[in-house]
């Protein structure tokens, strides 16, 4: 029993002792509760008051702002009000100066009217004296006034008339003395100050190398790094015991700038093999191109020309690779637009426009269109073509006297071309005729069906024309070589003999992905 009481008396103790802990942590919360509520009262209450501080300050800035906006509106109104005024008082003087004037006019107009009645008397009195000494006159001499005024005209205007003549005779005669000497001043002075050294374009360009082995790296295995190249360029490279020198040969200045290029790239990378040289040739093809936009561009700068169609610029730069009798075709056509600038500023006539004709007279030249047509007809056609102005074109097409000259740039355009032409030592003819030679062997190759390309080399005496293996068999490819050989006998003039290679290559190309 008593362990009963005791289990039961310390149950009640515990009971007892938690319900107090309970109230006792009741009323702590409720403590806490409160100091927290008066907190957040207090902090409500200085945010409150913070508030109201920045709006009324807002509230402040806001009105002085207005009254400042205000206060200039009405300023600007007083001024309006004061000027407004000011131009009042000005009409006001103006109308009463007015009135004042309008007073003076009408006795002004009085008095004249009486002035102009005076005048028309005395001028009828005038008349009048006059046809009395008239009527004195005829009966004097014998004839009427009318007769008498026709016969001192008839005598003035053929005294008129020989007099002019005379004065008509010494001025052409004069003028004609003049013209020459102005016309050869003009010539030596534009010759003497548009002088530039001349430079002979040959057939050979020079490509340095450091070392032999570079030049066997060059040759390939039995030659075929050589072939491969000469293959993709159209340019007969010579290597032969001259030390430490390629020689590149070619009569087209582009192909030996596209094989010097590629050789430097090829040397510099060290991998040379026939796949690597087809790869660098397509690439520096590319990079020529840019650069030929690049040049033309660079021309139309430095000569102060704008405007000008991006294919006519193309063609300007591919001069720089173009020959006309040995001289540089684009030194040729500056220097051609330099003198037409002289000439037309010496003369007062447009000079922008001379130069332009100047610059674009030899276009013909190298575009690759209708080559049986003149190249001065040629150049106005593409000059036409890409909205060049009439004047141009008109003096691009009779630089030659090919057309009639309608605009008075055609003379000077033409005189220029023959200044730059005749420079001792600017050109070449035999050079240019082997040019077109070759260039004529090339054509004729290429007119033939499945033909590819076609290169002159060896300076004419082997013609090498790449066909393609899907449109010629071998057995048409000895044909062609033959039907070639024989065109060439009975249609063109060459020294010794002409060599035709007629080459066909198939290639089969696979990816594995």
């Amino acid at each position: 029993m008593n362990i009963l009481y005791l289990i039961i008396g310390l149950v009640l103790g515990i009971a007892v002792g938690a319900c107090a802990s309970i109230l006792i942590r009741k009323r702590i919360l409720k403590g806490k509760r409160e100091d927290i509520l008066e907190k957040a009262e207090l902090e409500g209450e200085n945010i409150k008051k913070e508030k109201m501080l920045q709006a009324k300050e807002k509230f402040l800035q806001l009105k002085s702002e207005h009254d400042k906006y205000v206060n200039d509106k009405n300023n600007q109104i007083r001024d309006i009000e004061n000027r407004l005024k000011q131009k009042e008082n000005t009409l006001n003087q103006q109308n009463g100066e007015l009135q004042k004037k309008m007073r003076d006019n009408d006795s002004l107009r009085g008095s004249l009217m009486s002035q102009k009645e005076a005048v028309e008397k005395k001028a009828e009195e005038y008349e009048r004296l006059r046809a009395e000494a008239n009527k004195q006159i005829e009966s004097i001499a014998g004839m009427s006034a009318s007769e008498a005024k026709n016969l001192l005209m008839e005598n003035m205007k053929a005294e008129a008339r020989t007099e002019a003549q005379a004065y008509i005779n010494d001025t052409i005669d004069e003028a004609r003395l003049n013209a020459a000497k102005e016309a050869k001043r003009i010539v030596i002075n534009t010759i003497q100050r548009t002088a530039t050294e001349t430079a002979i374009e040959n057939a050979v360009t020079t490509f340095p190398i450091e070392n032999d082995e570079i030049k066997g790296r060059i040759i390939g295995r039995e030659g075929r790094n050589i072939r491969a190249l000469e293959a993709a360029t159209g340019v007969e490279i010579v290597v032969d015991d001259t030390p430490d020198t390629i020689l590149l040969s070619a009569f087209d200045p582009v192909r030996r700038e596209v094989a010097r290029l590629a050789l430097h790239q090829l040397v510099i990378d060290g991998r040379i093999h026939p796949a690597r040289i087809e790869e660098v040739v397509a690439k520096v093809q590319k990079q020529l191109e840019d650069e030929i936009l690049e040049t033309g561009k660079r021309t139309c700068i430095d000569l102060g020309i704008h405007g000008m169609s991006m294919e006519l610029v193309r063609l300007i730069g591919r001069m720089k690779y173009r020959s006309s009798y040995g001289q540089n075709l684009l030194q040729h056509s500056r220097e051609v637009a330099n003198i037409c600038a002289i000439m037309a500023s010496e003369l007062g006539l447009n000079v922008k426009l001379a130069k332009r004709a100047g610059l674009l007279h030899d276009i013909g030249k190298v575009s690759e269109d209708d080559p049986e047509l003149p190249h001065a007809l040629l150049g106005m056609k593409l000059a036409e073509q890409y909205k060049e102005r009439p004047e141009i074109c008109n003096a691009i097409g009779a630089h030659h006297e090919e057309i009639e000259m309608t605009s008075v740039i055609s003379p000077i355009v033409m005189v220029g071309d023959a200044i730059s032409g005749a420079r001792p030592g600017a050109r070449r003819e035999v050079i240019e005729s082997y040019i077109k030679r070759l260039k004529g062997m090339e054509d004729l190759a290429a007119s033939y069906p499945g033909v590819t390309k076609s290169y002159a080399i060896q300076a004419g005496r082997e013609l090498r024309v790449i066909v393609g293996a899907e449109e010629v068999t071998d057995e048409q490819a000895v044909t062609l070589s033959s039907d070639i050989a024989t065109k060439i006998q009975n249609e063109m003039t060459y020294p010794g003999q002409v060599k035709i290679t007629v080459i066909r290559e198939t290639r089969s190309v696979a990816y594995a992905k």
